[in-house]
């Protein structure tokens, strides 16, 4: 992993988010590379009602907003060692595979819970990532 000089952290919203931010950071500790923070952004499904009265351009503005101060936060946790965050909306896996590789990535960094056998037959996000992007990929098991 030495040529790592650009690390793509893909990170959601959940618990183990941290514990990826900090597999990325070794990574780029050991390969003096920089991290771009990445969050893809879709419609919940747990959206406050309030979300029905916005017109669309700004239900996707708000959350990409949310999401961005979100990876602020992680940004602040990694000392230094972030050049870019960046949030899109969009397919978790199809967006994080082209977002990785618009930013010219060397590798994409990505977490993944321990799901079911029913949830590893249709195709976690990580799964997908792993099978369509152009660049490694290193997945981190998030089990909390």
């Amino acid at each position: 992993m030495s040529n790592a000089s650009r690390i793509f952290v893909a990170l959601d919203a959940s618990d183990g988010a941290p514990v990826v931010l900090a597999a990325a950071m070794k990574l780029a500790d050991l390969s003096g590379g920089k991290l771009v923070l990445f969050r893809a952004v879709g419609i919940p499904p747990d959206l406050p009602p309030a979300i029905f009265e916005m017109t669309n351009s700004r239900v996707e503005e708000t959350l990409l907003k949310n999401a961005r101060k979100d990876l602020e936060l992680h940004a602040t946790a990694a000392e230094g060692r972030v050049e870019k965050i960046h949030a899109a909306f969009g397919t978790a896996w199809d967006t994080i595979c082209r977002e990785a590789k618009e930013v010219g990535a060397d590798l994409i960094v990505i977490g993944s819970l321990g799901h079911s056998r029913f949830a590893r037959m249709l195709g976690t996000t990580a799964a997908k990532v792993v099978n369509n992007a152009d660049l490694n990929v290193l997945v981190v098991r998030t089990i909390l």
